[in-house]
C-alpha cells in the first residue's frame, strides 16, 4: 500500500505533458488568427466566395508555429511614415531574413508549416485562397490533384497581386455596386497568375477553339441590358451559356475586350445617358433603374466615365 502512495505521490510531481501540436489558422472562421497575433484585424472581408482579405496592424511579436487550411498571400505595406519591417520567417523548415519592403509578397502554401516574427511595428494584408478555388480554374490545364504552391519568402514584389490586394482591399471597405462581379473577376485573374507562375506544375496551353459564339454572346448582352438594375455576378452569366465561370471570364474578355464587370459598367452608363435625354425621371430615379444604390455613386462614376456630371451632360 505503502508503495502504492509512494507511486502516487511521484507520478503527481512529475512535470505536465507539453503538447506540440500545431495550431491550425482557418480564415473561413471570423478572427481566425486573434489567438495567435497581438491584435485583430483592422479590415476584414465578408461573404466572399473562395477568398478572404483582412488588413493587421500590430506591434513587434512574434507568431507560433502554425498552419493554414487555405493557401494564404501575405503582402507587406509601409506604416505612415513609409517604413517597412524587417523580419524572420520560417517556412517548410527554411529559415530567412526577409526584406518586406511595401508590395512584397510571401506564399505560404495549405498545410505548410509557418511562424515569423516582426522587428517592429507591422502592416501587413492577408489574403487566404481556398484551394478549391485553384482546382476549378485549372482543371482545364493542370491535373487538379497536381496543384501544389511553391513556398514563397516576403522578399520579391508581384505587381499584379499587389494590384489585386489593393483593388480587394477597397472593395472590402467600400462593397460598391457591383463589388460581387468585380472580386468573382480578381479572384480568376489571381488563381490563374498562381497557376502560371507559382504552381509546381507547369499548365498546358488553353485551346481558344471552343469559344463563346455569337448567339450565346448575344444571350448574355441581352440579360445583361434587361437585369441592369440588379447585382449581376459571374456566375449568373456563366450560368446562361452554360460554361465555368472562369471560361466564361477569360472568353468574354477576348471576344468582347472588356472584362464583364467592365462590359456591365459600360451598358449602366450608356442606358443612363438614353434616360437622360429622353426620360422625364429624375437623376436619382436613373441611378436607381440602371442599378446604381444611390445618385452620389451613379454622379462619381458617370464623371469618371463620361468626363462632366449627369446635371452637367443634361445642359449640353
Amino acid at each position: 500500500m505503502q508503495n502504492c502512495d509512494r507511486l502516487h505521490q511521484k507520478m503527481s510531481q512529475q512535470e505536465p505533458e507539453v503538447s506540440t501540436e500545431v495550431a491550425v489558422i482557418d480564415y473561413r472562421q471570423t478572427n481566425a488568427a486573434n489567438s495567435l497575433l497581438p491584435q485583430p484585424s483592422i479590415l476584414s472581408s465578408s461573404g466572399w466566395h473562395h477568398i478572404h482579405l483582412e488588413l493587421f496592424q500590430q506591434p513587434k511579436f512574434e507568431i507560433a508555429e502554425h498552419q493554414h487550411t487555405m493557401h494564404v498571400i501575405a503582402c507587406g505595406l509601409s506604416d505612415v511614415q513609409g517604413i517597412c519591417s524587417a523580419g524572420e520567417r520560417w517556412l517548410d523548415g527554411k529559415r530567412e531574413r526577409e526584406r518586406r519592403s511595401a508590395g512584397d509578397i510571401a506564399i505560404v502554401p495549405a498545410g505548410v508549416a509557418h511562424r515569423c516574427n516582426w522587428d517592429t511595428a507591422a502592416q501587413f494584408m492577408v489574403l487566404a485562397v481556398e484551394p478549391a478555388l485553384l482546382r476549378e480554374v485549372g482543371q482545364d490545364w493542370v491535373n487538379p490533384d497536381a496543384i501544389e504552391l511553391v513556398p514563397r519568402f516576403m522578399s520579391q514584389q508581384d505587381s499584379l497581386i499587389q494590384s489585386i490586394f489593393s483593388t480587394l482591399q477597397t472593395e472590402a471597405a467600400s462593397g460598391a455596386m457591383g463589388s460581387h462581379l468585380l472580386v468573382d473577376s480578381l479572384k480568376t485573374a489571381l488563381a490563374i497568375h498562381l497557376l502560371r507562375n507559382y504552381c509546381t506544375t507547369r499548365p498546358r496551353i488553353f485551346s481558344n477553339a471552343d469559344g463563346l459564339s455569337s448567339s450565346k454572346l448575344q444571350q448574355v448582352k441581352d440579360y445583361v441590358n434587361n437585369h441592369l438594375h440588379q447585382d449581376l455576378k459571374l456566375n449568373e452569366l456563366a450560368a446562361i451559356v452554360q460554361i465555368s465561370p472562369y471560361h466564361f471570364l477569360r472568353l468574354f474578355k477576348l471576344r468582347v475586350g472588356l472584362t464583364p464587370h467592365q462590359y456591365i459598367l459600360q451598358c449602366r452608363i450608356d442606358k443612363a445617358k438614353s434616360l437622360l435625354q429622353h426620360s422625364h425621371l429624375s437623376i436619382a430615379e436613373i441611378a436607381l433603374r440602371v442599378g446604381f444604390c444611390d445618385q452620389s455613386h451613379f454622379t462619381r462614376y458617370f464623371k469618371r466615365v463620361v468626363g462632366v456630371t449627369p446635371m452637367q451632360f443634361l445642359r449640353k
